[in-house]
């Protein structure tokens, strides 16, 4: 089997192995499952059904995003709570993936349910020099990792196109770098209902270290296959 590898742009060869560990991102559970989504999925369930029809035995990890902003914009919309949201569109997303005979997963981690490890994760990376504050929040200093951006293999531009497409915030004054992005949001506001007291403060965990903590949790590292949202 080859496969289509990211990191090197080119198709390589898939070396068969009895047990294979695949962590699949998941949806963020603010509105239905669309297309876009079934193509995602169906394209994992496929190598899947491929791998076992090789002799492999898959422990394929979908998680569900249940901690991003996202989800707190839409419930003030439709004025209810951010959980109640969450909870309908995960069990409709569920629904949808049985009603179309997708493999279940062997894990389904949601990211509320993670929250301590989180931010003890993001504490490690405070300690060790690799975040910092900018007003009660915490951010990732991507000069500390020399190869940031290499695997993508997309340029200054084009990486800070993507950044503020897909919900990151370049042009926040005070942040090392303009590609630093967010680890932890802290939260003062006592209304707010996405907050949890942890070792690094009152907030939450910014959606770059969720799935970082829930593979290594469900699969541990390193695992086989990563597949991609897009």
């Amino acid at each position: 089997m080859k496969l289509y590898d990211t990191a090197h742009k080119s198709y390589i060869e898939f070396l068969p192995k009895q047990n294979i560990n695949m962590y699949v991102c998941g949806i963020t559970p603010y509105d239905s499952a669309h297309l876009g989504h079934i193509f995602t999925f169906m394209t994992y369930d496929l190598l899947q059904r491929r791998l076992e029809d090789r002799g492999s035995t898959v422990q394929m990890v979908r998680n569900i995003t249940d901690v991003d902003e996202p989800i707190y914009a839409k419930a003030t919309q439709l004025g209810i709570h951010y959980k109640e949201l969450a909870s309908d569109e995960t069990e409709s997303f569920q629904a949808t993936l049985r009603a179309l005979n997708f493999r279940e997963s062997y894990a389904e981690p949601k990211a509320s349910e993670y929250i301590d490890e989180m931010a003890e994760a993001v504490k490690t990376l405070m300690d060790k020099g690799f975040a910092y504050h900018v007003d009660g929040d915490i951010y990732y200093d991507v000069s500390k990792f020399p190869d940031f951006g290499k695997f993508s293999g997309f340029n200054h531009r084009l990486q800070l196109a993507f950044m503020r497409e897909r919900g990151g915030d370049p042009d926040r004054a005070g942040k090392r770098n303009p590609l630093d992005f967010l680890l932890w949001k802290g939260v003062s506001d006592p209304h707010d209902p996405a907050q949890w007291n942890t070792v690094v403060g009152n907030g939450r965990p910014g959606w770059h270290i969720e799935c970082t903590v829930m593979s290594e949790k469900t699969l541990g590292i390193p695992f086989d296959l990563h597949g991609g949202g897009t």
